[in-house]
């Protein structure tokens, strides 16, 4: 039992780490690390400087809940409290604020934003399409050139399917450039909803301070256009319908008094009973033709009634404003992350992998002295 125990201890003794031996081997190589650290500072400095300054701008918005307010009752308020309202609730219209973000990322909102108008910050400040902006005024890292270099050479040597001078947009059949500026949209405008308070917030990133504002509130304005759009949709065509049979009832009712009063004009003094007859019938047909004519009246307004009910109501708790300070990259956090990185990679070569490669070399050299 004793002979276990002294081989349990010597097995752990050889398991353990020595942490002073750690702390002697590095506090005497410490020159080489101090190098290591350096060198992974210049290239932590070289890496922060040479990635574009980026801003942020957002808006925060509560949107008007319809229909589920009133059809679910007690019972969806209490799993709203504890955290199960993720989904749309009976009676609730199709685009609920859950599915804002796919509305936002979605192919034709994206390319409804290729033709906005954004201008740009400073003193030469220019005024351009936004797909103009994303073209011409976004820069990326140099190394991003260098790996994207592969690319462009095969490029070179394939069909090409470069948008002509006559292209007109199609969301259905995008090019590859239209494609890829849908793609860095996608990733510097984003939408996400609260599934508690079901509050949206739209964030946008750009590198001009000024365009990540005016972007972010273009985006806010049409989405809620949108969404109005959708609901009061059914609306509208009602409103156009009752003001069609409105039109088409007033114009009745002005030929069938005209026809009254011309009848009249030429029958003055008659007391044929014929006369009276037609007489009757023309004020019949004018008293029918205005109560067409004034129910199709109430109709219309009811329609506008309808139109501004269904037209939903946005509180926007924080508007787009333009950033003063930038929201990358964090240089300070490069630096010392990649000063880090330069220590630890020095650390790691000095005891581990250099006693390994050392270990491996005599291993080697002993086993060609056996052959020998």
């Amino acid at each position: 039992m004793q002979e276990e125990n002294m081989k349990y201890d010597e097995v752990e003794e050889e398991n353990s780490i020595d942490f002073m031996e750690i702390a002697t081997k590095l506090l005497a190589n410490r020159k080489k690390l101090i190098k290591w650290s350096i060198v992974g500072a210049v290239v932590g400095l070289v890496v922060a400087f040479s990635i574009p300054r980026e801003y942020n701008a957002g808006v925060t918005l509560a949107p008007e809940m319809l229909g589920g307010k009133a059809a679910s009752g007690g019972l969806s308020a209490l799993a709203s409290m504890a955290g199960l309202g993720g989904g749309a609730q009976p009676g609730m219209d199709a685009v609920y604020p859950q599915l804002y973000p796919d509305v936002v990322s979605s192919i034709p909102f994206m390319t409804s934003l290729f033709s906005m108008e954004v201008k740009t910050s400073g003193e030469d400040s220019k005024t351009m399409t936004l797909q103009q902006y994303m073209d011409e005024e976004t820069s990326s890292p140099w190394w991003s050139v260098i790996l994207g270099l592969p690319g462009k050479i095969i490029g070179l040597f394939t069909s090409s399917d470069e948008a002509g001078d006559g292209h007109v947009l199609n969301n259905f059949q995008l090019t590859k450039d239209e494609t890829l500026l849908v793609e860095g949209l996608n990733k510097r405008i984003t939408a996400s909803t609260d599934q508690k308070t079901m509050v949206v917030s739209i964030a946008v990133k750009m590198q001009d301070p000024l365009v990540a504002a005016l972007v972010a509130d273009t985006v806010t304005t049409r989405l809620k256009d949108y969404i109005t759009d959708y609901r009061t949709n059914k609306a509208r065509n009602d409103l156009e319908y009752a003001q069609l049979i409105n039109e088409k009832a007033k114009k009745n009712y002005f030929e069938a008094q005209q026809k009254l009063a011309d009848y009249l004009d030429r029958n003055q003094g008659l007391a044929l009973h014929s006369a009276q007859t037609m007489r009757d019938r023309l004020q019949n047909e004018a008293t029918l033709a205005f109560s067409i004519y004034n129910q199709t009246s109430q109709q219309v307004q009811s329609a506008l009634a309808k139109v501004q009910e269904n037209t939903p109501v946005y509180a926007v708790i924080s508007p787009a404003t333009v950033p003063v300070k930038p929201a990358g990259p964090r240089k300070l956090f490069i630096l010392i992350g990649f000063t880090f990185l330069g220590f630890a990679a020095c650390a790691a070569w000095m005891l581990f992998l250099q006693p390994m490669l050392a270990d491996f070399k005599t291993k080697q050299k002993a086993a060609a002295e056996e052959q020998n």
